[in-house]
C-alpha cells in the first residue's frame, strides 16, 4: 500500500539565505500568477491542461524569472490545480474569481532540492542554500522520527512556507517498498547536444541539426537584406520573420523532445542525462546565441514531457565528455582528431565523436549513483544493444555483442 505522510520541519536559515528564499517566493508567485493571467484564451475559455499551459507560458516565465526549470514547472502545476478548483466551483453554480497567489511559499521536488538527514539544500534565484532542520534532542516518537529519520519512508518533495517570522519545510514522504522485493536497475539515457547533430543518445540515435541550421541561416540572410533597406516596413517585416522563425524552431524542438522521451521509454530508462549548458558557447566555438537558446528550450521541453511519463531529467558536469574514451576511459585531447571522429589513442576504439560523448554524459550520472545509500541496485547506462553498469558489466538486450565495442561505429545505422 502506498502510504504517504507530510511532516513539517522548522529550518535554521541565515539572514543572507532568508533574503534569497524571500526573493524565490516572490518569483515563484510571479510565475504562478503569470500562468493564471494567460489561462484564458481568445474565446474566454479557461485552460487547465498542464501541458498546454506549459507550452503557452514556459518560455516567457523562464525569461522573466531567475528560478530554475523545476520551480517554474511547480508554479505552473500549482496554478493549473487552482484553476481546476475554480472551474469546479463554477460548475456547481458557485462564485469564484481566478486565483491570485500572495502567500510566501514554493514547491520543491527532488531535482530542485536535496533532502538530507538533518538539513535540506534548496534551489533559489541565485544558487542553492543549505538550511538545517530544527529538531528536538530526541526524535523518537515524533512524526519526523517515524516518517523521515526511520528510513521506512523516503522524501519525495516538500513545500516551503514562511510564517510568523520562520521558515517551515513540509516534507512529503512515501513508505519505502520492501527491500526483499526485486528492484530493477535504474537505467540512464545519455544525450549529447551539438551543432552538426543537435542531439545524439547513448542508444545510438542521431538527430541531425542540418535543417535547423539551414533554416536559421535562411532567416539571417533575409533579415540582413531587410536591415540594409532600413525602412519602417522592412523593420516590421523583420519582426514578423522573427516570430515565424521562433514558431518554426519551437515546433522543431517540440517534436525532437517527444522523440527523445520516446527513446527513453523504449529502452526502459528512468533518467535522461544532459550536460550542464553553462559555458556551452565557450565549449562549442561554432555555437551562436541561437544554439544556446535552442538547447535550453529543448531541455525544458524534454523535462516537461519526461515528467508526464515518470522519467527524471538531470544535468551532469561537461568536463572531458568529448575527450574521454567511453570504452576504456582514457582521456586525451588527441582522442578527437576531428569534429566528427573519435579515435582512442590507447585502445584504438573508433566511433562517431557525438555518440562517444553521449555515452560519457550518461555514464557520468551512472557513476554518481554507484554507491547507493539504500543498498538498492545501482544505475546502468542504456546502450544500443544493452546496458552498462557502473563497474563495467555489460548486460546484452538480445544476446548480441557489447554495444560499440567492435571497433566500428555502432551509430552508423542511425546516421
Amino acid at each position: 500500500m502506498d502510504v504517504r505522510r507530510t511532516v513539517p520541519v522548522k529550518l535554521d536559515v541565515s539572514d543572507a539565505d532568508a533574503e534569497l528564499l524571500h526573493n524565490t517566493f516572490a518569483e515563484f508567485r510571479d510565475a504562478a500568477n503569470y500562468v493564471v493571467s494567460h489561462a484564458r484564451d481568445d474565446s474566454g475559455n479557461i485552460e487547465t491542461s498542464k501541458q498546454r499551459l506549459h507550452e503557452r507560458t514556459y518560455t516567457e516565465v523562464r525569461d522573466r524569472t531567475s528560478i530554475q526549470a523545476n520551480l517554474v514547472q511547480a508554479a505552473r502545476s500549482r496554478a493549473a490545480d487552482a484553476l481546476k478548483g475554480v472551474l469546479a466551483r463554477w460548475s456547481n453554480g458557485d462564485y469564484a474569481s481566478l486565483p491570485t497567489f500572495t502567500a510566501d511559499f514554493a514547491e520543491y521536488d527532488k531535482r530542485s532540492a536535496t533532502f538530507h538527514e538533518d538539513y535540506a539544500s534548496l534551489s533559489t534565484v541565485d544558487g542553492r542554500v543549505e538550511a538545517e532542520y530544527v529538531l528536538p534532542p530526541e526524535t523518537d516518537g515524533t512524526p519526523f522520527g517515524e516518517y523521515v529519520a526511520s528510513g521506512d519512508y523516503s522524501v519525495k518533495g516538500a513545500t516551503l512556507h514562511h510564517r510568523d517570522g520562520a521558515f517551515y519545510l513540509h516534507l512529503r514522504t512515501t513508505a519505502e517498498v520492501d527491500d526483499t522485493e526485486p528492484v530493477e536497475h535504474p537505467t540512464v539515457l545519455g544525450v549529447d547536444l551539438g551543432i552538426e547533430n543537435v542531439a545524439v543518445t547513448s542508444t545510438g540515435t542521431f538527430w541531425s541539426g542540418g535543417l535547423l541550421n539551414h533554416r536559421r541561416e535562411q532567416y539571417e540572410q533575409v533579415r540582413g537584406g531587410l536591415q540594409q533597406i532600413g525602412t519602417e516596413s522592412a523593420h516590421n517585416t523583420i519582426e514578423s520573420i522573427g516570430d515565424r522563425e521562433s514558431r518554426w524552431a519551437e515546433d522543431f524542438l517540440h517534436n525532437l523532445s517527444k522523440e527523445l522521451v520516446a527513446e527513453a521509454v523504449e529502452h526502459g530508462c528512468s533518467t535522461i542525462a544532459f550536460e550542464r549548458l553553462n559555458g556551452i558557447r565557450e565549449r562549442m566555438p561554432r555555437a551562436k546565441k541561437f544554439h544556446t537558446w535552442a538547447f535550453n528550450q529543448l531541455y525544458g521541453y524534454v523535462e516537461y514531457k519526461a515528467e508526464a511519463v515518470g522519467i527524471d531529467v538531470t544535468k551532469v558536469p561537461p568536463q572531458y565528455t568529448s575527450q574521454r574514451c567511453s570504452r576504456c576511459g582514457h582521456t586525451a585531447r588527441d582522442n578527437r582528431p576531428t569534429q566528427a571522429d573519435f579515435s582512442c589513442q590507447k585502445c584504438g576504439y573508433e566511433v562517431h565523436a557525438d555518440y562517444n560523448a553521449a555515452k560519457n554524459v550518461g555514464f557520468k550520472h551512472v557513476r554518481s549513483g554507484q554507491k547507493s545509500p539504500s543498498g538498492r541496485a545501482n544505475r546502468q547506462l542504456a546502450l544500443k544493444q544493452g546496458a552498462l553498469s557502473a563497474n563495467g558489466e555489460f548486460s546484452p538486450a538480445t544476446g548480441e555483442s557489447r554495444d560499440g565495442q567492435s571497433g566500428s561505429s555502432p551509430a552508423s545505422s542511425a546516421l
